[in-house]
């Protein structure tokens, strides 16, 4: 305490002069404006200065990690941009690709992309509108798909736009079979669930597991053997004691329905003039009345 009141006394001349200057600059600033402005100016350079010096000190010491920062951010991107780029690369091939996703062989059938400008999933009956018709190439009887699965069968074409059948529509049967089987069914949606459809008319020894893979029979020219159709999930009850009914998970979300490829089948005029002119041959083949046994 008595090195506090020697050190008072020794300087108190230094004390008394700063709290003067205090007091004074107080007084000065406080009630002058003029000077006040000149102050907070002058104040806020040297302060403005003096952080920036610091700022500069601080961020130097801290490059090293900011680098280490930017490299990680970097390679973080690169990864992703390659990942985007391989996508793309996968979905531009399954859309144009002719052999996406179906198992046989495809030397008869090409594929003409179009878009879904209408689509329903909720209706008793449902139905897709694409942009393409028959200046396209289109006509009825052509099946369509997407990158997962069957879609529906073109019924009606315009010259810019067609409509499909779709899947989800109970006046439509697809003939199917489980994959890796020979045993072949009717494919039908229950209007139910849009997810969903159902495996009718396979005979009582069909083998089968959940899970299973359903494909297209390809007994038709509409769809080509082995496009994916779904998967199994469980037997359900049948209407007739002598075949097998199974739930189907179905591959295609037919509510994201945005682009499709249109099955072209080159051989489809030649077998259906074959088919013709066979049911012709077989009727007139057929003796309207059966001749008398001679005698």
């Amino acid at each position: 305490m008595l090195n506090l009141y020697r050190f008072i006394l020794r300087y108190s001349t230094w004390i008394l002069f700063i709290i003067y200057v205090i007091a004074s600059s107080w007084l000065l600033f406080a009630r002058n404006p003029y000077q006040r402005h000149v102050w907070l100016t002058s104040a806020n350079a040297v302060s403005g200065a003096l952080y920036s010096a610091t700022n500069s000190v601080t961020s130097y010491f801290y490059l090293r990690e900011i680098n280490e920062d930017l490299q990680v951010r970097n390679a973080q991107l690169e990864h992703e941009v390659l990942a985007l780029k391989n996508r793309i690369a996968n979905y531009q091939a399954m859309e144009f690709a002719d052999t996406a996703r179906i198992d046989s062989s495809l030397s008869r059938y090409h594929f003409a992309v179009a878009h879904v400008i209408n689509n329903s999933v909720s209706r008793p009956t449902n139905y897709i509108t694409l942009d393409r018709g028959s200046d396209d190439g289109l006509r009825p009887e052509m099946g369509v798909v997407d990158q997962n699965g069957i879609v529906g069968i073109i019924n009606v074409v315009g010259k810019h736009t067609s409509r499909v059948i779709s899947l989800l529509n109970p006046y439509l049967r697809v003939s199917c079979k489980i994959k890796g089987h020979d045993v072949v069914g009717s494919l039908v949606w229950d209007g139910v669930d849009p997810s969903m459809a159902i495996l009718e008319e396979l005979p009582r020894h069909a083998v089968y597991e959940p899970g299973d893979t359903v494909v297209t029979s390809g007994y038709s020219s509409v769809f080509p053997e082995g496009v994916p159709v779904g998967v199994v999930l469980e037997r359900v009850a049948a209407r007739e004691e002598n075949f097998r009914t199974l739930r189907v998970k179905l591959s295609t979300d037919f509510t994201t329905l945005s682009t499709v490829r249109i099955i072209i089948d080159d051989l489809a005029d030649e077998l259906r003039t074959v088919e013709d002119d066979g049911k012709t041959e077989r009727k007139t083949s057929i003796p309207q009345k059966m001749p008398s046994t001679a005698q």
